[in-house]
C-alpha cells in the first residue's frame, strides 16, 4: 500500500515535467525539507485564499494537503507559495515550488514546449464578459472597438484574441498583474 502511494505522489508531482528520475529526486527533497511547497492563487476564493488568522483554504489547497498527506501522513505539512498568473511556471521550473495547485489551462503549448507535465483536470471553467448595464451591450457581438481588462499571462487573452478575431472587431486590451488589479 504505501509503495502506491509512493507511485501516486510521484505522478502528482510529475507536473514539474521532469523524468522519471527527476521526480523521484524531488519526491527525495520534499521528504528531506519534511513539507511540500505549494503554489497556489492567492485571491481566489474558494480555490485558494487566507481567512484573517492565516489558515488557507479552497479546493487547490485540499490537492496540496492530499499531497502532503500522502507523503508525511500530515495534512498540514504544506507551505503555501502565493504565485502570480505571470510567475507560475517560472516558480515551478525553478524549483521554487514542488507542485503549482491553482487556476492554470491546460493547453498543448505548456504541455510540449513549456516542458510541464499536467496530471489531471479538476475543474472546468467557461470564459465570458462582465459589461457595465448602463453601455446596453446584450451580446458579446456588440463589443467591437470595446476597451477590455484582463489577467496578464493567462489563455483568457489568447481565447479573447480568438473569439475577435473570429467576428472580425476590433478591440483595445489593457493587462493586469492580477484579478484584484483587472
Amino acid at each position: 500500500m504505501k509503495g502506491t502511494i509512493f507511485r501516486l505522489i510521484a505522478v502528482s508531482l510529475s507536473v514539474l515535467g521532469y523524468t522519471q528520475s527527476a521526480n523521484a529526486a524531488t519526491l527525495q527533497e520534499v521528504e528531506q525539507r519534511g513539507h511540500v511547497r505549494c503554489g497556489v492563487n492567492p485571491h481566489l476564493p474558494g480555490f485558494a485564499s487566507q481567512d484573517t488568522k492565516g489558515k488557507w483554504s479552497g479546493l487547490d489547497v485540499d490537492i496540496c494537503r492530499a499531497v502532503a498527506a500522502a507523503v508525511f501522513d500530515d495534512p498540514d505539512k504544506v507551505k503555501y507559495r502565493p504565485i502570480p498568473p505571470a510567475q507560475r511556471f517560472d516558480a515551478l521550473l525553478s524549483g521554487e515550488i514542488d507542485i503549482l495547485s491553482r487556476t492554470t489551462t491546460w493547453t498543448l503549448t505548456r504541455d510540449t514546449k513549456d516542458a510541464v507535465n499536467f496530471t489531471g483536470v479538476n475543474y472546468f471553467d467557461g470564459q465570458g464578459f462582465l459589461v457595465h448595464k448602463d453601455l446596453g451591450v446584450r451580446t458579446a457581438l456588440g463589443l467591437g472597438g470595446a476597451r477590455i481588462c484582463a489577467v496578464e499571462a493567462t489563455t483568457s487573452i489568447k481565447n479573447l484574441n480568438d473569439y475577435f478575431v473570429l467576428h472580425r472587431m476590433q478591440y483595445k486590451l489593457k493587462t493586469f498583474p492580477g484579478s484584484d488589479e483587472a
